[in-house]
């Protein structure tokens, strides 16, 4: 093929994600269940060539920045919260799962050596949560099951390439248990302090740089030098790159700027969306070729079919007991987060009783800020678990959302040419991907519908954050009063300081409730419900701003086509109307 062409087929590939994209929201069917039948029916047209991806492009092009993508937007709060279920799923599942489809696998098929029937056990015990958070959050599925879910993908990715990892070096009969855990401990601890190594440098560096290309190109370079170093170490890049992804998720919000952080979401939720849709794509493109491989093997289709579909069974049913214990746990943690509150509080009352004595000193200040810190947190995490606790509806949907995707099929193709009926098992890893993918993606959303998994209602979420405004305008008002006070004392101490005038302090005054105004175009209410009156009144200012706005930028564009200004004041003014509207622009959750 030659570049014309590939560019051609290349912009072909963003044209149909793009469409499928747009068809998907209306249709309501996940968009990677869409684009995986596509695949699998433009794969068998005449004339196209079979596709075969290599395995590294996958590992090493695609995975890692598709892992920092997630990470970087996952909020660090969410993962403590649920560390536990996250923990359990991502690590002990998918262990569990690799050595019961292994042994499962080696007494069905002996000729398989049970390395590599471990191995494959490996390859499919990771979850993909693309497609189902795309259903969950479309259908309203509980934020804490969407977060456990996404949770689940960063983490499982690593355990299952690096049990793989030692499962083929079993192949060669150099397998120990005391080694094995070795490895897997040592790749967990470098990829660890490699991942936060590069996180630290990064974020310093672009912490300390204007220009919002430079800092894009540095952003875009994190997984990469994350990932690579680890790998040479021996390590897991793929933790390398979550927790560097964590570490600079977690640190923009106080190191970098607005523009940068803005800058930031927009560049990899978009790597996000083409490089996950673009791989589902690849995944049904690949079909024609895998049937052709097995086909010419003594190994039949319809033998290799059927062990696919077990292991899709026993998959889903170690998942769904895997439930059991998780909830259990969780309740256990229910009653570890009531005593934590009560202590927490208990010391940081008595922290407040030291500083009101008549010898408190500084440092007692400041330990009784931490104390009411760690209480407010302890009390806050209480009130999260107790909420949105799962139960038996909310373990189901977890339980139900078990499809597999990309790291599946790229492990797969990574297994070695010497390994036994190694075109078998990367069929196998094909099916186990695709029909997970279509059966739990096509049912999900009646299972969610039916269940309804509890979670926060519309009257919670606007609570939380009519609560959120008046403590973030609280705090800003505050600060400007206490500013104010200063402005009157330096005036006071130096006639020739001037005092902000009253039109002054009224706008300032003003600002401070339309920071955060937009909160009020968020909040959600049920569909039958009528706006509020506060609710009104927001959506009347709104439409009146955006009137006024359009105003201006018609007459923007027409100076520009007169041409009585310089460009760059026109790009000035363009930029100064682009800030405006951002905030006047609903902010919205990412989908």
């Amino acid at each position: 093929m030659e570049l014309s062409e590939g560019l051609l087929v290349a912009a072909a590939v963003l044209i149909v994600v793009v469409a499928v994209s747009i068809l998907s929201s209306r249709i309501g069917i996940a968009a990677p269940l869409i684009l995986v039948v596509l695949g699998m029916g433009v794969g068998y047209i005449p004339g196209i060539p079979l596709i075969e991806i290599d395995p590294e492009i996958i590992l090493v092009a695609v995975l890692p920045p598709l892992l920092y993508s997630a990470a970087v937007n996952v909020p660090v709060l969410d993962l403590r919260r649920n560390l536990g279920p996250i923990a359990g799923l991502s690590v002990a599942l998918v262990i569990i799962s690799a050595g019961v489809v292994g042994a499962l696998l080696h007494l069905a098929v002996p000729a398989i050596p049970l390395a590599a029937a471990v191995a494959l056990g490996a390859v499919v015990a990771p979850t993909d949560a693309v497609a189902a958070t795309a259903i969950g959050k479309r259908l309203g599925m509980p934020p804490r099951l969407v977060t456990i879910l996404e949770g689940e993908s960063l983490v499982n990715d690593a355990t299952s390439l690096v049990l793989l990892r030692t499962a083929i070096a079993a192949t060669a009969g150099t397998f120990a248990f005391w080694e094995t855990l070795g490895i897997f401990v040592y790749a967990v601890a470098v990829a660890s302090l490699i991942g936060l190594a590069i996180g630290f440098v990064t974020v310093g560096v672009r912490a300390r740089l204007s220009n919002p290309v430079y800092d894009t190109v540095i952003s875009f370079t994190v997984p990469f030098i994350a990932f690579v170093p680890a790998e040479a170490a021996g390590g897991s890049g793929v933790i390398a790159v979550v927790v560097a992804g964590l570490f600079s998720g977690h640190q923009a919000a106080k190191r970098f700027s607005a523009h940068a952080r803005i800058n930031e979401r927009l560049n990899w939720r978009t790597v996000q969306f083409l490089l996950e849709h673009g791989v589902f794509l690849l995944m049904g493109l690949e079909l024609h070729a895998l049937l052709t491989d097995v086909s010419a093997s003594t190994f039949t289709l319809a033998h290799t079919g059927l062990i696919g579909l077990g292991i899709v069974a026993a998959l889903l049913l170690l998942r769904m007991a895997f439930m059991a214990p998780l909830l259990w746990s969780l309740k256990r943690t229910l009653n570890k987060h009531r005593v934590r509150a009560s202590g927490t509080q208990r010391a940081a009352s008595r922290a407040r009783e030291l500083t009101r004595s008549e010898i408190s000193t500084e440092t007692q200040e400041i330990r009784a800020q931490r104390a009411d810190r760690i209480a407010r947190r302890s009390a806050a995490d209480l009130e999260h678990a107790h909420s949105q606790g799962l139960n038996w509806r909310g373990g189901f949907t977890l339980g139900w959302s078990g499809m597999r995707g990309v790291v599946t099929l790229a492990a797969a193709q990574s297994i070695p040419n010497e390994v036994p009926y190694r075109s078998q098992l990367v069929l196998i890893a094909f099916i186990v991907a695709v029909v997970t993918l279509l059966l739990h993606g096509l049912s999900l959303p009646a299972v969610i519908r039916w269940l309804r998994p509890r979670g926060p209602s519309h009257s919670d979420r606007a609570e939380e954050l009519v609560g959120l405004y008046t403590d973030l305008s609280g705090a800003g008002t505050a600060a400007l009063e206490a500013a104010l006070e200063r402005e009157q004392a330096l005036a006071h101490e130096n006639p020739a300081h001037a005092v902000p005038s009253d039109r002054v302090i009224r706008r300032a005054q003003a600002s401070v409730h339309e920071a955060v105004a937009p909160l009020g175009y968020a909040v959600p209410r049920a569909p039958t419900a009528a706006p509020s009156a506060g609710e009104q009144e927001a959506l009347s200012y709104l439409r009146l701003a955006r009137v006024a706005l359009e105003a201006q930028r018609s007459a923007l564009l027409e100076e520009r086509a007169i041409g009585q200004y310089d460009s760059a004041a026109l790009r000035l003014a363009e930029e100064a109307l682009d800030a405006h509207e951002l905030r006047l622009t609903p902010p919205t959750a990412p989908h």
